[in-house]
């Protein structure tokens, strides 16, 4: 294994909109001595949060990429979006990553987003630490924060630092390795700090913390149980190894504490990083599909591997056009070589490699084994693509982007701009999976979709600014979803004359429903493929039923959640059994078979966190009821009652003006998509109506 890989750590730094992540990010920067001066996220002068609409708004929209070193190691930030609109950033960002820094508010605790990424960093296993941050706000409570990531989250968390005093008292950590005090110099902007003995009155506490801390490595670590039934202690030389194998493995989690806005606690974190978070080679080997023969291969995270690289993100740069992020698995990407797309079956011609320092690039020959990096000046590829050597090609499972909740319909001012706007969207849509444009073929609208009212904002305001294209936007509306609730079967004929020839074929389709959340399936059967060779007409049914799928059968919203086959098919003629009947027949008799399956309207539902004084219960309550809402479970946070609910997004339009004026201005709420369900028969009754 190369040294050199041995000390690049690839992290994410993940959290609920708010909790610090930006901020945090930047005194890594500024610790590192990647930058000399640190900017806040309020003055709009991060290095991360580099979009005027970022800047403007206080808030990370895109992630965002950047290096640094500390303690000889490498390493590779990116710094994500906590909204939930973005949430799509989030997931590809954790694809590639090989640790994450989970950051969590020591006022807010768990919340709804928090829970979000830590169950994106379960699905894709990735090691991370606990860091509570904003330990100097007032009704900071960092063991109730440990509380939450054990009981919520159900983590295996457990402090390797106690805080030194809370909310204006806060005046360092205790390191529970070393049994030793760090106090932080706020007039050096924490660059020093004193190391001293554990202040008399938090002896006990920390004796306490050391020995839990001891006793749970030793029982999840056979390495160092030996030492620790013979001395009942393990040393400081013993700890560091034993919690990097646990959390390499996904055994544990280390909490940390700070306040990164008021620079206290984040060296030690850095040091966290270095020692527990895993190098690319500590990570399992990669699992690939062959191309040709459709058996998994495994391709190990070293140099002397087949390339294999993954595009998890295309962005635009005014200067250099755009921008694919790659995550480089196996072998060495370099300038002027080929790669090969498994999706495509071309070659693309590596003319240009950057690494990424935010908004700035800095070119280079190459991207090794467990870099992270940019191309510049691909040509057909797409977030998700595989670029792999051409003499063994395989592919990388795909990210797979949520479904849109929200949509408006958008015109250019001209029929001149119509062009460029359709082009615009494009360039969103190739950045962002989440963003989705089509042409309503009965009202000639184009339809944006999107995450939520932020996330179509945000998108709208892109258009004008970096695009340069001017149009009219109406109102967001809730994006439905139709499904099937029962089987159908049907057969359909489809014979017609177009353009002067005649166009037949007769299908059988079968349409059914899915669980929730499970998306749709496509099938051919065995006896319609014996009997339809051609993998050209194959094509053809499978994009006549995405297109049925695609435009629903009740108000031309997308279905989901069902399974459709293609049973068998009768050939009128070889010479009018052509690829126009096949695509055609599969479309309408897919809506003829999906109109018998019972279809219905589903609607996204919102998890819903609301965080309000006691005497404001009554009436909020009061007000999720008219709304629909299902309250789920109530507890007390500080001073504060909370609410956890789940409420149809179609009710939740203006509700941030509702709850400031049912509290007089006290609640907050979060909100995060949850899953789409049945909507019931008014709802029904009122789309079908409009």
């Amino acid at each position: 294994m190369s040294s050199e890989l041995s000390n690049v750590r690839n992290i994410g730094i993940v959290a609920h909109i708010d909790a610090g992540k930006t901020t945090t990010t930047e005194r890594i920067l500024f610790y590192t001595g990647k930058i000399h001066k640190h900017g806040d996220v309020h003055d709009g002068n991060t290095t991360t949060d580099f979009m005027v609409q970022e800047r403007e708004r206080g808030i990370t929209i895109q992630s965002a990429a950047i290096s640094c070193e500390w303690d000889k190691h490498a390493i590779n930030i990116i710094d994500t979006p906590g909204h939930v609109d973005f949430t799509m950033e989030v997931e590809r960002s954790l694809r590639v990553l090989d640790g994450a820094v989970c950051v969590f508010c020591a006022v807010g605790g768990v919340q709804p987003q928090s829970e979000t990424v830590w169950r994106q960093a379960d699905r894709y296993n990735v090691p991370r630490l606990a860091f509570v941050n904003k330990m100097d706000r007032m009704g900071a409570d960092f063991q109730r924060v440990v509380d939450e990531l054990r009981n919520k989250l159900k983590a295996p968390a457990c402090p390797i630092e106690l805080p030194i005093g809370a909310a204006d008292d806060f005046k360092g950590v205790i390191d529970l390795l070393e049994m030793k005090s760090i106090v932080y110099d706020e007039a050096t902007e924490g660059k020093t700090f004193a190391v001293g003995e554990i202040p008399a009155e938090m002896k006990d506490d920390a004796e306490l913390a050391r020995t839990e801390l001891v006793e749970k490595v030793a029982d999840l670590d056979e390495g160092v149980m030996e030492a620790f039934l013979e001395k009942g202690d393990l040393s400081k030389e013993e700890l560091i190894p034993a919690i990097r194998r646990i959390v390499v493995a996904g055994k544990f989690v280390p909490v940390l504490c700070g306040t990164s806005l008021r620079d206290k606690g984040v060296q030690p974190l850095l040091d966290a990083i270095c020692r527990y978070l895993p190098s690319p080679n500590d990570r399992p080997p990669v699992s690939a599909t062959d191309l040709k023969s459709g058996e998994q291969v495994l391709r190990k995270q070293e140099d002397s591997e087949l390339l294999t690289s993954l595009i998890f993100k295309i962005a635009t740069d005014p200067y250099v056009g755009k921008l694919f992020f790659v995550r480089v698995y196996g072998g060495v990407l370099k300038k002027g070589a080929n790669a090969y797309n498994p999706r495509t079956k071309k070659r693309e011609r590596i003319m240009k490699i950057v690494r990424l320092f935010a908004d700035d690039q800095i070119e280079v020959e190459e991207l090794k084994a467990g870099d992270i990096g940019a191309i510049v000046g691909l040509k057909d590829v797409t977030t998700g693509d595989t670029l792999c050597a051409e003499m063994k090609p395989c592919y990388l499972e795909r990210i797979t982007a949520p479904q849109p909740v929200m949509f408006m319909a958008i015109e250019p001012k001209s029929s001149a701009d119509k062009d460029k706007l359709v082009d615009s969207m494009k360039a969103l849509a190739a950045e962002d999976p989440t963003c989705q444009f089509r042409e309503d073929e009965e009202t000639g609208q184009t339809i944006l979709s999107g995450m939520g009212e932020l996330h179509l904002e945000i998108l709208v305001d892109r258009l004008k600014r970096e695009f340069k294209c001017a149009a009219n936007v109406g109102k967001p509306m809730v994006s439905y979803c139709e499904t099937v609730t029962a089987p159908a079967l049907k057969n359909f004929m489809f014979d017609r004359e177009l353009g002067g020839k005649r166009h037949a074929v007769e299908l059988k389709i079968e349409v059914k429903p899915l669980e929730r959340g499970k998306g749709h399936k496509i099938n051919l059967s065995r006896d319609f493929v014996n009997l339809v060779a051609d993998k050209h007409l194959q094509e053809c049914v499978r994009q006549g039923l995405e297109d049925g799928i695609s435009t629903g059968v009740l108000a031309r919203y997308p279905m989901t959640d069902l399974e459709v086959n293609c049973v068998s098919a009768t050939l009128v003629d070889p010479e009018i059994s052509d690829e126009v009947a096949f695509r055609s027949a599969a479309m309408m008799g897919f809506r003829e078979a999906a109109e018998a399956a019972a279809p219905e309207f589903l609607e996204p539902i919102m998890k819903l966190e609301i965080l309000t004084p006691p005497e404001s219960v009554g009436e909020v309550l009061g007000d999720l009821n008219a709304r629909r809402g299902n309250v789920l479970d109530m507890d007390m946070r500080g001073d504060f009652q909370v609410i956890h609910a789940r409420v149809p997004l179609a009710q939740m339009f203006g509700y941030a003006t509702a709850i400031r004026s049912l509290t007089k201005g006290r609640a907050s709420y979060s909100m995060e998509t949850d899953q789409f369900e049945l909507a019931p028969k008014n709802v029904r009754e009122e789309i079908l109506s409009k």
